[in-house]
């Protein structure tokens, strides 16, 4: 008897799609389909699955200057199979009416994103790098997913394939949901990547509205009218839209923390703005949740030699490499800088490398982000007298390897990558850096540097290869090590994020630093007091220190334990990041 009144009736099965089509006018009741209406039935099944997995690294694109890439994607695909696992187990458990309706809601939620986002951007610092990412997208992108894959199951079972058995519909929708949403998030990373930046559609909040649109067109409603207000925030008051009124509205937002927004744009490397300190007068490039370099804005106009003084001492350091005392050559005579060459391997604002041009060296840049090279050579002076190549460091470098014993050779070269809370791995791999070897003349000297927790395993690591491949390395780190005996600091608070110059040159013999001349300086101030390396890391520290140290070399394709301690060294950058510049600024990206 109880059993009975538990085992619902082949009419109360149907009850969701009947009961809701002025609702769904689009889903034709079970009994009255044709082959056309399953066909269409079937595509919207597709369509809306794609729309989500498309919606996957648009949600992590949107976080990613709030929060950096890394913490927003370290717990998104978890969400994700999460999600799928809820709306396959809410399938299985119930067909109750409010099922009927979440698909008219789709496009209404959709629309709402980006004001959800807005908004909860507000409370970033509170939430922090870990649960910031998380509570977003439990709200956001999560739902987007939930009721798109319920949304699917009602479309399906419209089509009639419940006759085979609810338990085999059920399992096959999550199936197929997760199989889809798999496949086309990859296509979609790879179009986005290919495409960021490249007009309003391609931006981040462009493509949220063309998601969003699409998902009205296919899920035509009335309840569309409720999506009205988060509309009219997106168009004229979301300061995350690229548009004219928005920008200004960024802007007045930004004054108001003595902040200016010179430029912006979204690229392949992540939203890259420049902005002005109005009250203290320097000028930074942002990349998404980080910051590429920045400088002192002159107060007066200067003359044309003259370069502007950075603001971080490490981009000064790394001109170091002009100091190290080489081999003697076969006259004895020095080579001047006009007839030397430099490669520079990632740009920021251009620091290094219109210091390296000042001097006279024949200097080619590589940088992976044709944004970026813009900027730097617009709003940061970066001169146009060098070689200018816009790829992938790694491409370059393996056409150079093809080119063999004829490849050009440089003096100086400068390894500078970081971006966005932690290294490219694929740039610290002995395969790399044996490449930028082949590519050093026989005197010549490289400096690399590395950004990141030197308690975590990533610095030893990078450490030790970069030893493998040069035989004679010198370590710098920006600043003084913090004093670790603090009481105040407990081990498992224990942090030492910094820039670690290291300084190689390719022939053997103890490296040593040239006392520099006036000419070196270049007439700027931060040059007299930061040129000359000051704060030695014994190599030693790497290999012995206080914990174990895992010593292996770093080989291309096996990165993955790297990438992992990266995680931490990105949180640890956020909350750097956070004390540099004030969290609006962060937020109204």
């Amino acid at each position: 008897m109880g059993s009975k009144s538990r085992k619902p009736s082949k009419q109360s099965k149907k009850v969701p799609l009947q009961q809701h089509q002025d609702d769904i006018p689009s889903i034709p009741a079970t009994a009255g389909r044709t082959t056309r209406d399953v066909i269409q039935l079937s595509l919207k099944v597709v369509g809306l699955l794609t729309l989500a997995a498309a919606y996957s690294p648009i949600s992590q694109l949107t976080l990613s200057p709030v929060y950096g890439s890394i913490p927003s994607s370290i717990q998104h695909q978890r969400l994700t199979v999460a999600t799928v696992l809820l709306a396959g187990a809410l399938m299985s458990r119930t067909r109750a009416p409010i099922l009927g309706h979440l698909i008219s809601f789709l496009p209404v939620l959709a629309f709402s994103i980006p004001t959800i986002q807005f908004f909860l951007f507000r409370y970033s610092n509170q939430l922090g790098p870990i649960y910031g990412p998380i509570v977003t997208e439990i709200v956001t992108y999560c739902p987007l997913v939930l009721m798109s894959v319920l949304g699917s199951a009602e479309l399906v079972d419209a089509t009639g394939l419940s006759r085979y058995g609810e338990q085999f519909m059920n399992g096959g929708v999550a199936t197929l949901a997760y199989a889809i949403l798999s496949i086309m998030k990859k296509l979609s990373i790879s179009l986005i990547a290919r495409n960021i930046g490249s007009g309003l559609i391609f931006t981040r909040l462009g493509m949220q509205v063309l998601i969003s649109t699409i998902y009205a067109i296919l899920l035509p409603s009335r309840l569309i009218l409720i999506a009205v207000l988060p509309m009219f925030h997106t168009l004229f008051l979301n300061v995350h839209s690229p548009l004219p009124y928005t920008t200004a509205v960024l802007n007045s937002t930004l004054h108001e923390q003595n902040f200016s927004l010179v430029a912006r744009q979204e690229s392949r490397t992540g939203y890259i703005s420049v902005l002005d300190n109005i009250k203290d007068g320097f000028r930074v490039m942002r990349c998404d949740h980080s910051l590429l370099g920045g400088e002192w804005t002159p107060q007066r106009k200067l003359p044309v030699s003259y370069l502007n003084e950075p603001i971080y001492a490490v981009f000064v350091m790394l001109e170091a490499v002009r100091l190290v005392e080489t081999q003697p050559t076969k006259t004895n005579a020095p080579i001047p800088d006009n007839e030397k060459h430099s490669l520079v391997i990632g740009l920021g604002i251009g620091i290094t490398p219109s210091a390296l041009i000042a001097h006279g060296i024949n200097t080619t840049v590589v940088e992976i982000d044709p944004v970026v090279y813009d900027y730097a050579t617009k709003y940061f002076n970066l001169p146009s007298n060098h070689t200018k190549v816009v790829e992938d460091a790694t491409v370059f470098i393996n056409k150079m390897e093809a080119e063999g014993a004829g490849r050009k050779k440089y003096d100086y070269i400068i390894h500078d990558v970081f971006t966005g809370g932690a290294e490219p791995v694929e740039l610290f791999t002995e395969e790399f850096l044996r490449g930028l070897s082949n590519s050093l003349s026989s005197n010549g000297v490289i400096a690399i540097n590395y950004a990141g927790d030197l308690f975590l395993p990533p610095a030893g690591i990078v450490v030790h290869t970069v030893k493998s491949i040069f035989p004679s390395c010198r370590i710098y780190r920006e600043n003084a090590a913090p004093d670790l005996t603090s009481t105040s600091m407990g081990n498992s608070l224990k942090r030492d994020f910094t820039n670690m110059v290291i300084f190689c040159r390719k022939s053997k013999g103890t490296l040593k630093f040239r006392k520099p001349v006036e000419a070196d300086y270049l007439k700027s101030g931060a040059r007299r007091y930061h040129l000359l390396p000051h704060f030695e890391i014994d190599a030693t520290v790497f290999e012995t220190g206080g914990e174990p140290r895992d010593l292996e070399i770093l080989k291309r394709g096996r990165t993955k334990d790297i990438q992992s301690s990266h995680k931490d060294s990105a949180i640890g950058h956020w909350g750097i990041m956070r004390t540099v510049l004030p969290d609006s600024v962060w937020e109204n990206w």
